[in-house]
């Protein structure tokens, strides 16, 4: 699967959950929204099952892995459907097994050098976290000037939300912006999945109201 593909919205609705019963739901509100992909991160128990419930319940909808930190975190993802991979940092070691299981896998950066290395092990789409403790869409701005000539592409995630979305999406290496404002832990567990779908769908407004002005 083609990275550009499933990024071709912009936008990345990252959800911890923490029952695996939730997962499905939590895809057909986000779909009912318009929003036809999402990452679970491996930050609980109930990852690998829900990404297994999601492909085999929705499969309508593209489902990544998330903070993979090990090559058995890559292995469990892939064997459960995952068809992306997402880590926080740039392990050598995680994207290796990421190349050789086909897993498109944005390694997670957030300094020149990273960049550097990450784009020298031929890696492209890079997640560019935490992207507002880091100094926010500024801080990506200048962070792509001297790479934007190699065609690398950024996914900003952490601290991200309606209100900052727009400032990323002017950033021309900005492939997609990650963000659980959308469908926060808490939403999930109170199984709020209208307000899950009204959120993504302002989302996705404030997404297509950019790409007209841009």
């Amino acid at each position: 699967m083609n990275a550009d593909s499933f990024l071709q919205q912009r936008l990345l609705c990252i959800t911890v959950l923490d029952k695996p019963d939730d997962a499905a739901p939590l895809a057909e509100a986000l779909l009912a929204g318009g929003l036809r992909v999402m990452e679970i991160p491996f930050r609980t128990a109930a990852a690998a099952e829900s990404i297994r419930r999601v492909r085999q319940r929705v499969p309508e909808l593209t489902i990544g892995a998330g903070t993979l930190l090990s090559a058995d975190n890559v292995k469990q993802a892939v064997d459960a459907g995952a068809q992306f991979g997402v880590a926080p940092g740039l392990n050598e070691t995680v994207l290796n097994v990421a190349h050789e299981r086909g897993l498109p896998f944005f390694p997670g950066v957030m300094t020149p050098t990273e960049v550097d290395r990450a784009l020298s092990l031929g890696w492209k789409h890079l997640k560019f976290f935490p992207a507002e403790p880091a100094g926010g869409a500024p801080m990506l701005k200048a962070l792509t000037a001297p790479f934007a000539h190699t065609d690398v592409k950024f996914v900003p995630t952490g601290g991200i939300n309606a209100a900052s979305l727009a400032n990323y999406l002017a950033i021309p290496q900005v492939a997609a912006v990650g963000g659980s404002w959308m469908a926060e832990r808490k939403l999930v567990a109170e199984k709020q999945w209208a307000k899950i779908t009204a959120l993504t769908a302002e989302a996705l407004k404030i997404i297509a109201s950019s790409a007209a002005k841009g």
